[in-house]
């Protein structure tokens, strides 16, 4: 049996890297629509002042290396010699046991004063890559590192440890209701953005209510995926790219690898358990009695799922906006609301019940955008109070809330439907708005004299996408600031 070659390893790499070809090259990628949060890591990626590698981190399929080869693209645009980039996927099987630094004595042009940019896609596959990847950040000065991974929590968690002061994280969710509406090309078409010449200040206007609400269904079922949204075949059949293209080679072959689990089916078993009770409350030890599953596996399985940004864990408070000392009760939400319908089936407009609970995924998922997704709690009392979203300040006093639906109930069972929120109006004076997502209502009311706003789940899913990505680097404090005026 013969080693793999060195040549053979360069044609691969050549093969990899078409931009060292002679003539004008164009990355096909590049002509496909840009995440909102291209600018944002392109500025950060391409700072060759900072003595950093740039360290892309999200779930599957999220558009990492779509993103990556437009990055390339723009820096070919700005001046950049092709020959002085290099890309490299490491999960590549020939390129198994070769060392990052040797993968740098393979591009034309590697040294000298001039720039280079060096990429190493799926970085996780390496062992002690962080390692590795500080050390040639520290000893080649003239190269800029950009690294990514699927494994999100554990390749930042091992970025913060061993790559102090040497790597800079950027996060990278799923679509957002709003990047969907974009990548379809209809932006705008549902809700119109209008800004006022006198003040600069922006409000919405919702233009056709029953077409967001279908398009709202569509990126419950499949739209959180930029692959799905484009590939008219993946969305015929979003079942075999969801489930086994990305749910699968997660528990199936991330987590084992990455923790060492030897239960796989007992964890590909919780997972389908907590997705079908995504958005209720529950415990360890519910979880333990309806699954069957061990207390301290159950435990151990939710940080490696949340690790591996397939839910989303929401902490309780009561109704005096405290934390419990010992954490009880919880929810469970999806990261992506489309891998719901991939393990059951899609969901139809008709099904209230199920879009409910995905309503709620749907915006928690859009909150973890924003650099304030861990002030947001839920709160829950004796006598079955409940209230899905408490937003908590700096000095932990509640700030604004929020409930949750897909129904205009609300119209025939006002006091029933807002005695929550009232409740917890009526206890804190700091709170100083709320908001009842709908099905179709849009409204301004008065509750416990203060503003509600009544807006519909998928209008309030958009906004809180749109007006969160829009300003990535800044905080976000009122639910004003999230919303804009509806009009």
């Amino acid at each position: 049996m013969q080693s793999i070659s060195e040549s053979d390893i360069k044609v691969r790499i050549e093969r990899d890297n078409p931009w060292w070809g002679d003539g004008v090259f164009v990355v096909p990628e590049s002509l496909h629509p840009k995440r909102v949060y291209f600018e944002s890591f392109k500025h950060l990626a391409l700072n060759f002042d900072v003595k950093r590698a740039s360290v892309l981190l999200g779930p599957r399929r999220v558009g990492k290396t779509f993103m990556l080869k437009q990055l390339i693209n723009d820096a070919i645009q700005s001046g950049i010699n092709p020959k002085n980039i290099l890309y490299v996927s490491i999960d590549t099987p020939i390129y198994s046991g070769i060392s990052l630094e040797k993968f740098i004595n393979f591009m034309p042009e590697p040294s000298g004063k001039n720039r280079c940019l060096v990429i190493f896609d799926e970085i996780q596959y390496l062992r002690n890559w962080e390692v590795h990847l500080k050390d040639i950040v520290d000893n080649y000065s003239t190269i800029k590192f950009i690294a990514s991974g699927s494994a999100a929590a554990a390749l930042q968690l091992k970025s913060k440890e061993s790559g102090a002061g040497r790597f800079s994280d950027f996060m990278l969710p799923p679509l957002t209701f709003y990047e969907f509406l974009l990548f379809i090309g209809e932006g705008e078409k549902y809700i119109e953005r209008i800004i006022s010449p006198q003040n600069k200040t922006s409000k919405y206007n919702i233009k056709d209510i029953e077409g967001l609400n279908a398009r709202f269904v569509d990126y419950l079922n499949y739209g959180g995926y930029p692959e799905a949204v484009l590939n008219d075949e993946i969305r015929k059949n979003p079942e075999q790219f969801i489930k086994n293209d990305i749910i699968d080679k997660v528990l199936l072959k991330d987590l084992p690898s990455l923790y060492g689990i030897t239960g796989i089916q007992e964890l590909n078993k919780l997972f389908s358990f907590l997705a079908y009770n995504a958005g209720n409350e529950a415990s360890f030890e519910n979880i333990c009695q309806e699954s069957g599953i061990a207390k301290p596996t159950i435990k151990k399985y939710i940080a490696y799922l949340e690790s591996a940004f397939l839910i989303i864990k929401i902490s309780t408070v009561d109704d005096n906006c405290k934390t419990m000392k010992r954490e009880r009760n919880f929810k469970i939400y999806l990261n992506n609301p489309s891998m719901r319908a991939a393990l059951f089936a899609p969901v139809k407009i008709d099904d209230s019940k199920k879009i409910g609970q995905l309503a709620e995924s749907a915006i928690f998922s859009q909150w973890q955008h924003s650099s304030m997704f861990s002030s947001l709690r839920y709160a829950r009392w004796r006598n079955e109070g409940e209230v899905d979203i408490v937003f908590l300040a700096g000095d932990q006093r509640p700030q604004w809330i929020a409930e949750i639906k897909w129904s205009d109930r609300i119209d025939t069972h006002w006091r029933d439907e807002t005695s929550a929120l009232g409740a917890l109006l009526r206890r804190h004076e700091s709170i100083a708005s709320s908001i009842f997502t709908t099905k179709t209502i849009e409204r301004e009311a008065t509750l416990e004299n203060r503003k509600l706003s009544l807006i519909p789940s998928a209008a309030y899913c958009y906004l809180v996408g749109r007006n969160i990505t829009s300003r990535l680097d800044l905080p976000v404090v009122t639910s004003s600031e999230i919303m804009g005026e509806i009009q």
